[in-house]
């Protein structure tokens, strides 16, 4: 099911359109025959202001014709268009920092209808290396946003801070597929990041066509005895079930990803992230006297799409 805002816009949506057609269908006319009927005990000869009170829509009709336009509007662009999303944490990093507002492409992949979340239309299926908004499997009514890794019938070896694919080969595919491959990644520098007071390594990733920088903070070790655990293979080894998909954050070590909790079922998929809109800037000075959530400034540089 939707989230708590998605359902509001829709109920409110729902609402002030509702009571308009009742106006229009109802009220409108019945005001009308007043009217009529007062004028004919007057001869013709009714005030203005008494005709304006006989005419006049009740405060809760003329709210709702004003604002159904408007939140119909947003209401479709928000739930089959596009839809702003905050970034409220650093496992994405360097890709997506606290503070970039972004835009997901909900018609990148299934269009769902707003509320029950039921496909409407079957569209593009989601990719490797896509930024991916998505229903927390653990938790629906919250969203979150990984990289997608794998795909259904993939094989995902994450060990040692290193990532290994196996591709699942489609019908008639013979080559590019069905051996396990090392994710190239290229160190481009260290100490730009931290993560408490460790020094990040900052790498470039080669995910077939795509290319995106990560984080790794080799001080860090891997937990993997939290790991998801799948029955069959290695506990640093995910074999992606039909239906499925396998997601990290770029940001590896400071990531609560597919690596704890399995994979994220097609439907609870969201849209994928396109566009940084805009990026604010906050302070981590303890001493400052400006709350944590007041924005210190605007990061112009990082408005743009997202790879």
């Amino acid at each position: 099911m939707a989230g708590y805002f998605a359902i509001f816009l829709v109920l409110l949506t729902l609402a002030s359109g509702l009571i308009w057609l009742l106006d229009a269908l109802v009220l409108a006319p019945k005001r009308q025959q007043k009217l009529a009927l007062a004028q004919a005990s007057s001869a013709g000869e009714l005030p203005l202001k008494a005709s304006e009170e006989l005419t006049k829509e009740p405060q809760i009709v003329e709210t709702a014709k004003s604002i159904f336009p408007v939140i119909a509007l947003i209401t479709i662009f928000r739930s089959f268009i596009y839809e702003p999303f905050q970034i409220p944490s650093g496992s994405m990093m360097p890709t997506l920092l606290v503070g970039d507002f972004i835009l997901v492409e909900k018609f990148s992949y299934d269009v769902k209808d707003p509320v029950w979340r039921t496909t409407l239309y079957s569209n593009n299926k989601p990719q490797r290396g896509d930024v991916a908004v998505f229903k927390y499997p653990e938790q629906p009514t919250v969203d979150y946003i990984k990289r997608i890794i794998g795909v259904p019938g993939d094989r995902i070896i994450y060990r040692n801070k290193q990532l290994f694919i196996e591709k699942a080969c489609q019908a008639g595919q013979s080559s590019d597929c069905g051996t396990l491959e090392m994710v190239p990644q290229t160190l481009k520098n260290e100490g730009e990041f931290y993560q408490e007071q460790y020094p990040q390594r900052r790498y470039t990733e080669q995910l077939g066509e795509v290319s995106f920088d990560i984080l790794q903070t080799p001080a860090r070790r891997e937990h993997t005895e939290f790991f998801f655990k799948q029955r069959g293979t290695a506990i640093d080894e995910f074999i992606v079930p039909e239906g499925h998909y396998f997601v990290l954050g770029d940001n590896r070590d400071n990531s609560r990803d597919g690596r704890f909790w399995g994979f994220v079922p097609e439907h609870n998929m969201v849209g994928k992230a396109v566009f940084i809109w805009m990026s604010f800037e906050f302070s981590d000075d303890p001493d400052s006297w400006l709350p944590g959530w007041v924005p210190t400034g605007v990061r112009f540089e990082r408005l743009g799409a997202i790879h």
